[in-house]
């Protein structure tokens, strides 16, 4: 169980690491998006690349940020369900979830993605819109993304393993529900806007 739980290690500083780089790129969506704005509001020029570049941004951070979301819990869940229930049964739910339902989803993904990225490759496909991007390149990000999640989601499972073996400590013992959380965020806000006195 060492040696998994090294791997499991060292997937997640790699799915860490891509998704704090890849993170960035909606900073430069955001620019990209105000400079085509601008650009098009005071010269009345237009470009449907920088539109589709903002869509294959916005798709890069969505599928390559996923295993980083997964890694740190940040997925969506049933909180007010789950919240509620034992910690062994918890983790019983995230193992058959990955096992039986995340698993499956990413390998039957991969396995269509594939085809899809080669021939869009081969025929060099490029956009319907004029002056757009090629569409390969943003193709291949789904088989890529998927293999990423895919991979996180085999060290979730050693990890949910090593937990129910009592080898690391269960972190859904310390985790906030999501109303906590929203009672946190609202306090915070609170804090934030209240002047302080003299």
């Amino acid at each position: 169980m060492q040696s998994l739980l090294k791997l499991s290690r060292a997937i997640d500083a790699f799915n860490t690491l891509v998704g704090r780089w890849v993170s960035w790129l909606i900073v430069l969506a955001v620019i990209i998006s105000s400079a085509n704005a601008t650009i098009r509001k005071i010269f009345d020029v237009s470009s449907n690349a920088y539109l589709e570049l903002q869509w294959v941004l916005f798709s890069v951070v969505f599928l390559l940020c996923a295993p980083w979301t997964l890694l740190n819990g940040e997925h969506i869940k049933i909180d007010i369900i789950n919240h509620n229930l034992p910690l062994k049964v918890r983790s019983w739910i995230d193992m058959i979830g990955h096992v039986f339902f995340l698993v499956p989803f990413c390998i039957i993904l991969i396995w269509t993605s594939i085809p899809f990225f080669l021939v869009s490759y081969h025929q060099n496909e490029q956009s319907f819109s004029a002056g757009g991007l090629p569409q390969w390149p943003a193709k291949s990000l789904i088989m890529i993304g998927l293999t990423l999640l895919l991979v996180q989601a085999i060290s979730e499972i050693i990890k949910r393993a090593a937990v129910m073996q009592g080898l690391l400590p269960d972190p859904n013992a310390h985790a906030l529900s999501a109303h906590e959380i929203a009672e946190l965020e609202a306090l915070k806000l609170a804090q934030a806007i209240t002047p302080e006195k003299p």
